[in-house]
């Protein structure tokens, strides 16, 4: 993890520094004086013709004079927000990634969050997923002076490099090859992390799982060799202000099933257990921030596979609720391990459930793969958008009207587990609606937000583990 620190003076030790522009070269301070000692720097800047609009990034060797080897100028526009500024310090990790040691004064924006924008923009900027390349290069960074940074700001920008870490455990976990992290391993994964944390865990195995009624996870890992798994995890402070329940699809592999998807369908299937791994990452950062907010997570955890017993198209299951769903096609099987966790969640009658999953193309198809959907009634809508606008994580609300319920009828069970071909993601919402009861809920589709297919600012290529940072933000802003 990046040491975060301040510095007065601002100019020790540094090997790079990263600095905001706005639009039309107009540089801070530290800018200022960089641009008085070094005349030269000026005609670089022309040549290169940089004027700070957003997403410029020019780095230039501090040459002669300089106290810093390489200088970094980060374009912000003309009128910068909390997003820009942990994009620009996504952006300062990876243009300065060789350098132990960065200074910067992208904290001292006058933005609400500055600091906590560095800490988390920086860290993710930083990330990569090393672990299985023989000759590894890592980025260098190791510590971040915040220029003229007080206590608060380095206290701010080491709670941004906190909730980053929980992103970058979600990713990590994403990214993982499905032959690494079998059901058991990822239960496993989660109990060490909240042993650590300080969480209670409760793992049902599939003995357990049959048991206990969940009729929807048992029968999606019907066709896999390796058994299904049930997490939950309970974070308890004293005098909690309020009660989330987050769940999160963990299909860590998809195959389709039977009705099995194309090879070139295949290739990103590990990311199928993004939600899983979100609420993990979440949990964790709740946990580390000592939030005064009961929080239960729960993870339903298989793969989808063809196997002898795999289910077949017809088969009818019953989930924890006691309702039915006639199985049509067995590659929409996230709805299916989901109706079981927003069961136990609402049983447990918690003030809000969020649930995340990659759960349709079609919402890809409507939003595009940087945008989630979000489903649900007004009010806890309305809560869910604020908190993941606030952590800029994008969203859009879509629609989930009542007459589209008989998209989902069945002839023989409570309802279907497909619908028609247009309103997919509708259909799949309303599915997940039946297994809530009166608990306020809501619905985030991130299948396409969950895998980013190039790098950018503070995303690397692959996962995103995308929902943590809302996730922690609703927790956060519950708590108050």
């Amino acid at each position: 993890m990046i040491e975060f620190r301040g510095n007065v003076e601002g100019e020790e030790a540094a090997a790079g520094v990263a600095l905001g522009v706005t639009l039309g070269r107009g540089f801070d301070e530290t800018g200022r004086g960089l641009m008085e000692r070094l005349p030269w720097l000026e005609r670089h800047l022309d040549d290169a013709e940089f004027t700070a609009k957003v997403g410029q990034v020019v780095v230039v060797p501090g040459g002669e004079g300089a106290p810093f080897r390489q200088i970094a100028f980060i374009g912000l526009g003309a009128d910068p927000d909390v997003e820009q500024v942990r994009r620009a310090a996504g952006s300062a990790a990876k243009a300065l990634d060789k350098m132990p040691t960065i200074a910067t004064t992208l904290h001292e924006f006058p933005i609400e969050g500055a600091a906590e924008a560095v800490g988390l923009g920086f860290v993710l900027g930083c990330y990569g997923f090393h672990r299985l390349k023989s000759e590894p290069k890592p980025s260098a960074i190791r510590s971040v002076v915040l220029i003229g940074g007080d206590e608060a700001a380095v206290q701010g920008a080491r709670r941004g490099a906190t909730i980053a870490g929980g992103v970058t455990f979600a990713r990590d976990l994403v990214n993982t090859p499905a032959i690494d992290k079998s059901p058991v391993m990822l239960a496993a994964i989660a109990t060490g992390m909240a042993g650590e944390a300080g969480m209670r865990v409760r793992v049902l195995d599939e003995g357990e799982i049959e048991a206990e009624g969940l009729g929807g996870l048992r029968g999606v890992s019907l066709g896999a060799a390796r058994p299904p798994r049930l997490v939950e995890l309970w974070y308890e402070p004293a005098d909690p202000k309020a009660f989330l329940a987050v769940v999160g699809k963990g299909i860590v592999f998809d195959s389709g099933g039977l009705s099995i998807k194309t090879a070139d369908s295949m290739e990103t299937m590990k990311t199928d257990m993004s939600g899983a791994a979100a609420v993990f990452g979440a949990m964790q950062v709740i946990a580390a921030l000592g939030l005064p907010i009961k929080v239960l997570g729960i993870a339903p955890l298989t793969e989808n596979m063809s196997g002898g017993a795999a289910l077949r198209p017809g088969d009818v299951l019953k989930a924890r609720n006691g309702k039915t769903i006639e199985v049509l096609n067995t590659d929409a099987e996230g709805r299916l391990v989901l109706a079981d966790g927003l069961s136990l969640a609402a049983e447990q009658k918690p003030d809000l459930i969020v649930d995340l999953a990659t759960l349709t193309g079609a919402c890809m198809v409507a939003l595009g793969d940087k945008i989630a959907g979000l489903f649900g009634a007004d009010q806890p809508a309305a809560l869910v958008q604020a908190a993941a606008d606030a952590a800029g994580e994008r969203v859009w609300r879509m629609p989930m009207p009542d007459d589209y319920r008989k998209n989902i009828d069945s002839d023989v069970a409570d309802m279907k587990n497909t619908g028609p071909r247009y309103g997919g993601a509708i259909n799949a919402a309303l599915l997940l609606k039946e297994f809530v009861g009166e608990v306020p809920w809501v619905h985030l589709d991130i299948a396409g937000p969950a895998r980013a297919t190039e790098a950018e600012h503070y995303v690397a290529k692959g996962a995103t583990g995308y929902g943590v940072r809302t996730i922690v933000q609703l927790a956060t802003n519950m708590a108050e």
